[in-house]
């Protein structure tokens, strides 16, 4: 039997330039990926009034570094889960009682004795379930505590940690809260906004050059948009002082 012919290379191009017409159309049917059309032409960004001489130094003092040895409260074997909730927001209390006397939040303060009590008077502790989580790096659990201020809507965040046998308070927030998510080394609290359909959404890091959970996003955004977690860059929102 004489050999097989190899097909000429026109032909062999063709067959192949068929195949992958081919190939290409049974993948777009199976749903792959499709140009999307042109890409929008980059825009640098302009520099404003570059005779402006840069400021060294802020013209508020915001207080982004709360770093606090909690005064009156021990804890037992260096395990914050031995702290009683309860006892920190006391200590707050007696720390600041301005707050909590006359016209601030004296139904926090009267509630408190609400706390530990079963049944419905239990129920009127303003003090939440606490969150413990590792939020340091140090490899030990951190405190993560709310609390109400009553009367209104405002809701009081505090984060806690343990440095050379003491307790620390690292981060504090009151606001309207309508969320708080810990997400790695971070707490991310939502709050409502005026603007209808939008909310804020603040994010507190921990630095540990600063030994602090800095306030690292500040942010407004559209409301079922995007789930807490998103990382995202920061939008124009309001600052800390301003809220």
């Amino acid at each position: 039997m004489p050999p097989a012919r190899r097909a000429p290379r026109t032909t062999r191009a063709v067959a192949v330039a068929a195949l992958l017409l081919a190939a290409a159309s049974g993948c777009g049917d199976a749903g792959d990926l499709v140009g999307a059309g042109s890409t929008p032409t980059a825009i640098s960004p302009d520099r404003l009034w570059p005779q402006l001489t840069p400021a060294s130094s802020p013209a508020f003092e915001i207080g982004e570094v709360d770093s606090q040895v909690v005064a009156g409260v021990s804890v037992p074997g260096d395990d914050i889960r031995e702290v009683d909730p309860v006892a920190l927001v006391r200590a707050e209390i007696k720390e600041d009682s301005s707050s909590y006397a006359n016209t601030g939040y004296v139904e926090t303060a009267r509630r408190m004795a609400d706390c530990g009590k079963k049944g419905a008077a239990g129920k009127r502790c303003p003090v939440l379930q606490p969150y413990y989580r590792d939020l340091t790096g140090d490899g030990r659990k951190d405190l993560t505590l709310g609390f109400r201020q009553l009367p209104g809507n405002v809701t009081a965040v505090r984060v806690y940690t343990v440095e050379k046998h003491r307790l620390v308070r690292v981060m504090h927030w009151e606001d309207a809260v309508s969320g708080v998510e810990l997400a790695g080394r971070s707490v991310i609290i939502r709050s409502p906004s005026e603007v209808a359909g939008y909310e804020y959404r603040l994010q507190w890091t921990w630095d540990p050059q600063q030994k602090s959970m800095l306030l690292t996003h500040d942010e407004m955004l559209r409301t079922g948009s995007r789930s807490l977690g998103d990382a995202q860059s920061p939008a124009p929102g309001p600052s800390a002082s301003s809220r």
